[in-house]
């Protein structure tokens, strides 16, 4: 057998199950179709948003706790600044998804928390216009993330382990038979005991015997220069935010990280249209743009300033949007590791360490139920 784990896909995940598995001694072979830390995908942009006060459900918390204490370690192990806690906003109408569901986490696992009405929002954060009705729960531990430096660190610590690390060939095919797996590129074939699947908007191709209905849909995230300069919204003065309005609407946003000149970053959370990695249109048209700003105008308005950039990346969810994780029902010697898209990369170190409790064992001691690929 050339390798212990093969894992196919290093952006967030894949990077950190490499990781994680040469670090334990084993033999590994990484596979990527593009280059580290590529933008083709969706672990990029520059920052992501991290909290614990989790309003999708309150059994991703003991995952986020252990994600927390990961993150600091990685931070130690590659001597790169990669989470910042700005604090954090979660607003709408009380009985919101994103303010009911965090208030729900943070109460039931007891995380530190304010629940804040409009008048103290402005207050306290005097950028935001909130209607007269809307509240917000604070948490001080939210933050941001950078992902491209934490692929890069991860990969980095992987090859420091010993790890085989292969750039620019994708997985053509793979195969397992009663001795272990086989993996097929254009470069070659590869055998090694077990396979990691991490493949994110490839999910369906790569997949497709999973059983599970993965949709790839394309996002857009954009940079404005707010208005007056980034002063009001410097990381130690304005938090990451996630806000609610009507129809269910999401938009969220974060500090200026990267000085005058680096603007600031928002975007609607999900919705886009269905697309794959071979058809996604990744040029902002000029509607995209006027609506988002439009919708900061009445809710952020400093932030409405003049549009710097925009990128595009894609989004792969299984249809409750709760994350892909654990052995492959058809195959004992895969592990699969999808759905992450909008909410998952918070969660990169944990499930990176869940991913080779998985590969070497079979089995896992963190809580991973709700992520079953043989759920209904």
């Amino acid at each position: 057998m050339n390798y212990d784990v093969i894992v196919a896909g290093l952006g967030g995940m894949g990077s950190s199950a490499a990781y994680h598995l040469a670090a334990r001694g084993k033999r590994v072979l990484g596979l990527e179709r593009f280059g580290p830390a590529h933008d083709r995908g969706a672990s990029h942009g520059g920052s992501r948003i991290t909290r614990q006060s989790y309003f999708e459900d309150p059994a991703y918390v003991p995952l986020l706790l252990r994600a927390y204490e990961l993150w600091e370690r990685l931070e130690r192990d590659s001597g790169r600044d990669l989470m910042t806690l700005t604090g954090g906003l979660m607003m709408g109408a009380p009985d919101s998804v994103t303010v009911d569901g965090s208030r729900r986490s943070a109460e039931q696992w007891g995380l530190p928390h304010e629940m804040l009405d409009a008048a103290e929002i402005r207050r306290r954060f005097p950028v935001f216009r909130p209607a007269p009705g809307d509240v917000a729960l604070f948490e001080a531990k939210a933050g941001l993330l950078r992902p491209e430096a934490a692929v890069e660190a991860n990969l980095a610590l992987a090859a420091g382990h010993g790890a085989e690390l292969r750039f620019h060939e994708p997985v053509e095919a793979w195969s397992e038979d009663g001795e272990g797996v086989t993996v097929r590129t254009a470069a070659g074939t590869y055998r090694a005991g077990a396979l990691v699947l991490c493949p994110g908007a490839w999910a369906p191709e790569l997949l497709a015997d999973l059983g599970v209905p993965i949709v790839v849909t394309r996002q857009v995230q954009f940079w404005f220069a707010p208005e007056g300069g980034i002063e009001p919204f410097r990381p130690e003065v304005q938090p990451i935010f996630i806000w609610e309005g009507p129809a269910d609407t999401q938009v969220y946003g974060f500090p200026a990280l990267d000085g005058p000149d680096g603007g600031i970053k928002v975007a609607f959370f999900r919705g886009g249209e269905a697309t794959t990695p071979e058809t996604i249109d990744r040029s902002i048209r000029p509607a995209e743009i006027e609506e988002v700003a439009a919708h900061l105008a009445t809710r952020v308005p400093a932030a409405a300033g003049r549009y710097l950039r925009g990128k595009t990346c894609m989004y792969a969810n299984a249809p409750d949007k709760h994350f892909v994780v654990g052995r492959h029902p058809a195959h004992e010697r895969v592990t699969v590791a999808c759905g992450f898209s909008g909410h998952g990369f918070k969660f990169v170190p944990v499930v990176g360490e869940i991913l080779a409790d998985l590969a070497l064992t079979g089995e896992t001691a963190h809580p991973i139920a709700l992520f079953d690929p043989g759920r209904p």
